[in-house]
């Protein structure tokens, strides 16, 4: 006798887990920084302003083999070495031999360990002591985790760095994302139609976004994602079922929004963009446990903020000053003939813009399966005027929330943050070499939710079943194009390039 629909489904499900979570833990295993030819260039003679040869030279020795990737990740893996092993957030010194030559120095420590050489970081101009530009809480959780294992199985972030490094980032991207798939599937069960819809949104969940591309480094943006997703799951759970949330689905949903936020900083929308309308419907629950949970990752961000560098002010505000700006720093190249390259693109915030949703590093072009979810999105948002008033009037049902007021919230937020990037000039640079717009990341899970909608309407047809599996095959390619590294530019921004049609 054939099995059930539904079982068949949720096997699928249950396949597709098994997949994704083997393939991030396979990048996690098996990742390692890959020296690739096409990104070098044979030195110049002509030096730069600190002395240095243009251009990136190709090692003359063999390099020493790391489990890290980028300038990103290796910052915060140096203060993560300097907490457990020194006590303290600083991770090098600067000393000047000859003081009457402020350019003749000498630096010394963490910072210089080619293992953890990277570009972001800040030089305190009064101490003369570096610090990774990073937020400092994520790095001190990483700490945490990295001294248990120095105590516990005496491994060494240095000697053992293949033992120490993929065991946590195991802990912060695969265990999650697991999780994360699991609760995924739950919620796109309730709100699917068809199985093909159903399929169709958990299929990109797991293996048709960029959390499957950073699945092995230690990012911000991976963790964000799975934060915005633990804190609506028990919203949506309240919505499909058509009831209140419980005091502790108001605790889980609080922390988790503003845990978010402290990996991404635009994430503060999505706390106002749920705390606001439990407030307004709710305000009870909303005061009593939302509001106490949501404040603890910001105290704990602020606390560690200021015990790192004497202040509240996150470092990266500083940025153009002379904590950036210091000599021999990466960035005290912008305004010189050296400032060259995609950190410091200067195009206008127009084309910036259209590069951002449909260009080389573009949302909707590198991830074309998001075309379905802004469908669904805006076949959903445009209904939910009446769920509105039904919050402001103080007496509403359940939450106070359904499935069009969530996507109405998706829209304004995505909204938000794409108007945020395009207000901060110094961010013009798309995140870097990055395989795409990192920055976005963790809106993902939201985009996800909105697949299902549009999908049954076009599940309906051969042809409307054609185009969702040709968008999403076209966003797997995206996602699995940077096969060694994901601080790669994109495919678009290479083939461009290659062409010759834009140089940056």
């Amino acid at each position: 006798m054939p099995a059930e629909v539904s079982d068949l489904r949720r096997s699928a499900f249950l396949l597709l887990i098994s997949a994704a979570v083997a393939i991030a833990a396979a990048k996690v295993g098996g990742g390692e920084n890959v020296y690739e030819p096409s990104r070098f260039k044979p030195p110049e003679k002509e030096k730069d302003g600190y002395g240095y040869e243009k251009g990136r030279k190709w090692p003359v020795s063999r390099p020493e083999p790391v489990p890290t990737f980028s300038s990103n990740d290796k910052s915060r893996w140096a203060t993560v070495r300097a907490l457990v092993h020194d006590g303290t957030y600083v991770i090098g010194k600067r000393t000047y031999p000859d003081p009457n030559n402020p350019k003749a120095f000498k630096d010394k420590g963490i910072k210089t360990d080619p293992v953890f050489q990277s570009v972001d970081v800040v030089l305190n101009p009064e101490t003369k002591e570096f610090y990774s530009s990073k937020p400092p809480l994520m790095s001190t959780i990483v700490a945490g985790q990295y001294w248990l294992l120095n105590r516990a199985l005496g491994w060494d972030i240095v000697r053992d760095r293949w033992l120490v490094i993929p065991t946590i980032v195991l802990t912060w991207n695969v265990i999650p994302f697991a999780v994360y798939l699991v609760l995924l599937g739950r919620l796109i069960d309730g709100i699917g139609k068809t199985d093909f819809g159903k399929l169709l949104a958990f299929t990109t969940a797991a293996i048709g976004t960029f959390l499957t591309t950073f699945s092995g480094t230690l990012n911000n943006h991976s963790p964000a994602a799975f934060c915005i997703l633990f804190a609506s799951y028990p919203l949506l759970k309240a919505i499909i079922e058509n009831r209140d949330m419980t005091p502790a689905g108001y605790a889980i949903c609080g922390f988790f929004a503003s845990f978010a936020a402290t990996f991404e900083l635009p994430a503060l929308s999505f706390v106002a963009a749920l705390g606001v309308p439990l407030l307004i419907a709710h305000a009870r629950n909303t005061l009593l446990f939302f509001v106490p949970c949501a404040l603890v990752p910001f105290l704990a961000l602020y606390g560690c903020n200021y015990i790192a560098l004497g202040t509240f002010e996150p470092v990266y505000e500083k940025f153009g000053s002379e904590w950036y700006r210091y000599e021999g720093s990466h960035w005290s190249k912008i305004g010189t003939p050296e400032a060259k390259g995609l950190d410091f693109n200067d195009e206008p915030t127009s084309v910036y813009a259209f590069h951002l949703l449909l260009g080389h590093h573009g949302w909707f072009s590198l991830t074309p399966v998001w075309f379905l979810a802004l469908g669904g999105l805006l076949g959903l948002g445009i209904k939910s005027a009446p769920d509105v008033r039904n919050v402001l009037s103080g007496k509403p049902k359940g939450s106070g929330w359904t499935m069009e007021l969530f996507a109405a919230m998706t829209l304004v937020v995505s909204l938000v943050v794409f108007c945020f990037y395009l207000t901060r000039t110094q961010s013009y640079n798309y995140g870097g070499n990055t395989s795409g717009p990192r920055w976005l990341f963790w809106l993902i899970p939201l985009w996800v939710l909105a697949v299902p909608p549009i999908a049954d309407r076009l599940s309906r047809s051969t042809v409307g079943r054609l185009v969702c599996a040709v968008l999403l095959g076209a966003s797997i390619f995206s996602v699995f194009y940077p096969a060694w590294n994901p601080w790669r530019n994109p495919w678009i921004l290479q083939w461009l390039e290659f062409k010759g049609w834009l140089q940056y």
